[in-house]
């Protein structure tokens, strides 16, 4: 007993100076960059994103849409998706919590030619205090402009960054172009092809991309929407109308896709040990080349890319129901 005594006592200093674990060195570091102004897919994972305590949320980028989209197409996108942020955060009670700049207001003219811009700066910034064992989470829910701006205007954060984005049309090994007149180029990667272009053909960041075909799965009916998302005082309230804005080009379907929420899924809903995407499924496959049309050209492979075939959609929206309630019963 008292050699045990004693060897007690011989530790016990080392006990009392250990540093106590560390919650916030160890949560994945993330900036949310997305076309706020658009369809309202990008609010939805935007105030989910917010809510996961496991990501360390370092700035919300505001970026632009095409030329060609109409109503949306007045005005500073980019600065009116700052605006959408904004008032969603100040709805959910969390004004200042996080930093929200302004992403380039145009697409990129050439793969070569960077649009600088304050969302460029902060992915670099970022980027910069990131290692490639611990990196930065670009997720992207509209153009890759302004990731593919950063990494042109400092190649060095490369390896210190993922790019998860929801874009691209799909592959052959994944499930069948959607028939009906739909475009060639997906809606994402048409808003900038030549940052497109740059990050596939010119860059080697790692990549993990949601294709058409896998975001098109993120169907969210507008019965849960009524029943889960409308009663939760003003940000439900927010969040549908704008929903509301674009439920009348679906005709009489019964649901629509919010199809920027696997960015939450992917970066917030990770394994506890051995931290990976466990719960969906993805194929390490080369990345295509990107014409100057924004089609595949399989024929000019380039490095391996991460593209996800199956989202866990149950996961991904039963967690943003609750987050979502609980969140609303916390402000009462």
């Amino acid at each position: 007993m008292k050699k045990l005594i004693l060897i007690w006592v011989i530790l016990l200093p080392a006990v009392a100076v250990a540093q106590p674990f560390n919650r916030e060195d160890h949560r994945p570091k993330v900036i949310i960059d997305n076309d706020l102004c658009g369809d309202p897919d990008g609010l939805f994972a935007l105030a989910h994103h917010v809510l996961c305590g496991s990501c360390n949320i370092r700035g919300i980028v505001g970026a632009h849409l095409g030329s060609m989209q109409g109503y949306l197409a007045q005005g500073d996108q980019a600065e009116a998706s700052v605006h959408q942020a904004e008032q969603l955060l100040e709805l959910m009670g969390i004004t200042g919590n996080f930093s929200v700049v302004k992403g380039a207001s145009s697409a990129m003219t050439s793969p070569s030619e960077p649009m600088d811009s304050p969302g460029a700066r902060l992915i670099i910034d970022e980027a910069r205090q990131c290692t490639p064992e611990r990196p930065l989470y670009v997720c992207m829910g509209g153009p890759l402009t302004d990731v593919a701006s950063a990494l042109l205007l400092a190649p060095e954060i490369t390896s210190n960054i993922i790019v998860v984005w929801i874009g691209g049309q799909e592959y052959p090994f994944s499930h069948p172009k959607p028939w009906g007149g739909i475009s060639e180029v997906e809606y994402n990667l048409n808003l900038s092809i030549p940052a497109a272009r740059m990050l596939f053909n010119d860059s080697d960041v790692r990549l993990w991309q949601v294709t058409r075909d896998c975001y098109r799965s993120c169907l969210y009916s507008f019965a849960s929407l009524d029943r889960w998302i409308a009663p939760l005082g003003e940000t439900g309230k927010f969040l549908c109308d704008e929903l509301s804005k674009w439920r009348r080009f679906g005709g009489t379907t019964e649901c629509y896709v919010l199809g920027d929420s696997p960015l939450v899924l992917l970066t917030a809903m990770q394994t506890f040990f051995e931290p990976d995407t466990a719960s969906s499924d993805f194929v390490e496959t080369a990345a295509p080349f990107i014409t100057e049309e924004g089609q595949y050209d399989f024929t000019r492979p380039g490095r391996t890319i991460r593209v996800y075939t199956r989202l866990d959609t149950a996961l991904m929206f039963k967690d943003m129901e609750d987050r979502f309630a609980l969140h609303a019963g916390q402000k009462q």
